[in-house]
């Protein structure tokens, strides 16, 4: 075998061990920007009405904290888990809500999404 042959049969080797992984690198991009996106919809939906749910902007209840701002306040995976337990609070305003657990798991991957963003920002 000449040196280009082998030369081209490692090159060869090299994308079809790499390209499993690129690809599947890619598929699990796709899926938790599929999920944060459906994080947003349901943060959009469900409390945008007194939150702040995007990068900017203020809260329409003075008193609820603006989401990108949550990390300041408690572990995003903590409010997970009330999510999915059903939140309660201390305040009458706030209705209580209970998601399933994929919708838990994309609201939590959508926080910290803005909250990166957020601090990307600064």
């Amino acid at each position: 075998m000449t040196r280009s042959g082998v030369i081209l049969g490692v090159t060869f080797a090299l994308v079809a061990i790499a390209a499993p992984r690129y690809a599947n690198a890619q598929a699990t991009n796709l899926l938790e920007a599929e999920s944060i996106a459906l994080g947003q919809g349901l943060a959009t939906r469900n409390c945008a009405m007194c939150h702040a749910v995007g990068t900017s902007g203020a809260s329409p209840n003075k008193l609820a904290p603006p989401f990108r701002d949550l990390h300041q306040r408690m572990d995003v995976e903590i409010l997970g888990e009330g999510l999915a337990q059903g939140i309660l609070t201390n305040h009458p305003a706030m209705p209580e809500f209970r998601f399933a657990p994929h919708e838990v798991i994309a609201i939590v991957r959508y926080l910290k999404f803005i909250q990166a963003r957020q601090s990307a920002q600064r």
